[in-house]
């Protein structure tokens, strides 16, 4: 018999090895990915918040994380690691341990950055969605010294005075900068963009009359409208304002699928186990249920995310990518 059939070589003993064992590897590998809830956390969580203390997503992130925290029973510690747009901390997160003791607070500038900054790290694939946790329209706003009570009168005067419309943001970069170059470029105008440092002092130059108009936050504008030092036109979203029901948003004015929105969810390292990613999700879900959380995003003029999966919180993202690199593009956008 080993005349006929010799022993076979070390090499292909390996191979052979390796093949048999292929299918256990993979089954390992599946598992390994799939995680075990049950065991998580084992240790404090960490919020990474890529802004300074005392801004919207710092406020928001402390006040997730209790909830979070007790409803995970374990400890949660909010970092503050801002710069760069939100760029610094977004990478420190990214190159985080995958364990799911590791999350970011992300919002808009997550999808606006790579459309005009170059990143140390991908916006698909460094790090996984876990839930979208809440978003809000913009208010078109304007000086009532303009004589414009339309969105439809506010596009006449645009086009037959090019660039001679100014409108202020609170910066180069944000949500509200690039939501008027979507409104110029799907209105077809040219409006000037005035950037300030901060949506508090575009505000007061917008009642005072240095300039006509603004993309503004809904808690900041609705105050100034009801005191009749401005006049509002439509909201961004796609949806209605909480803090202002009866205003029609601008797809509905006649700019059809007209969507810009603040947004924040939660992302951690990609490859963080998927059972600890679906686990954090329904926490989080949970959470944004409660009547406490949904009144302070409904004061600050946003509405909890609905049941929102990280599949559809990954689309979301991807969509948002596209639409803003698109608006960047049309627009020849910049950020200085």
């Amino acid at each position: 018999m080993n005349a006929h059939h010799p022993r076979p070589s070390c090499r292909a003993a390996a191979a052979w090895a390796a093949l048999v064992c292929l299918p256990l590897l993979y089954a390992g590998n599946a598992a390994a990915q799939a995680g075990d809830a049950t065991k998580f956390p084992s240790k404090p969580i960490r919020i990474i918040v890529p802004f300074p203390p005392g801004g919207s997503n710092d406020i928001l992130g402390r006040f997730l994380a209790q909830k979070l925290g007790d409803r995970l029973g374990q400890q949660t510690v909010v970092d503050n690691r801002a710069g760069a747009d939100g760029i610094i901390g977004t990478e420190l997160a990214a190159r985080a341990p995958a364990d799911g003791h590791t999350l970011l607070i992300v919002s808009t500038s997550y999808t606006m950055n790579p459309a005009i900054h170059k990143l140390p790290y991908d916006p698909v694939k460094s790090l996984a969605p876990i839930s979208l946790i809440a978003s809000g329209g913009n208010v078109i706003a304007v000086h009532p010294s303009l004589p414009i009570k339309t969105v439809r009168e506010l596009i006449a005067v645009a086009k037959a005075k090019p660039g001679q419309l100014r409108y202020a943001s609170s910066g180069i970069g944000g949500f509200n900068h690039f939501g008027g170059e979507l409104f110029n470029t799907m209105a077809g105008v040219k409006m000037t963009h005035v950037p300030y440092k901060g949506g508090g002092p575009a505000m007061i130059d917008l009642v005072g009359g240095q300039v006509q108009m603004a993309f503004a936050i809904v808690s900041a504008a609705m105050p100034q409208v009801q005191a009749g030092k401005v006049r509002a036109l439509g909201i961004t979203s796609l949806q209605t304002s909480p803090l202002a029901p009866d205003l029609p948003t601008l797809s509905q004015l006649g700019l059809a699928g007209f969507d810009v929105r603040g947004w924040n969810g939660f992302v951690a390292p990609a490859g963080t186990p998927r059972a600890v990613v679906a686990r954090i999700n329904a926490e989080a879900m949970r959470a944004l249920k409660q009547p406490e959380i949904v009144q302070r995003l409904k004061t600050a003029g946003y509405e909890a995310a609905a049941e929102n999966s990280p599949e559809q919180f990954a689309d979301f993202i991807k969509s948002e990518l596209a639409k803003w690199t698109r608006v960047v593009k049309e627009s020849g956008a910049k950020v200085d």
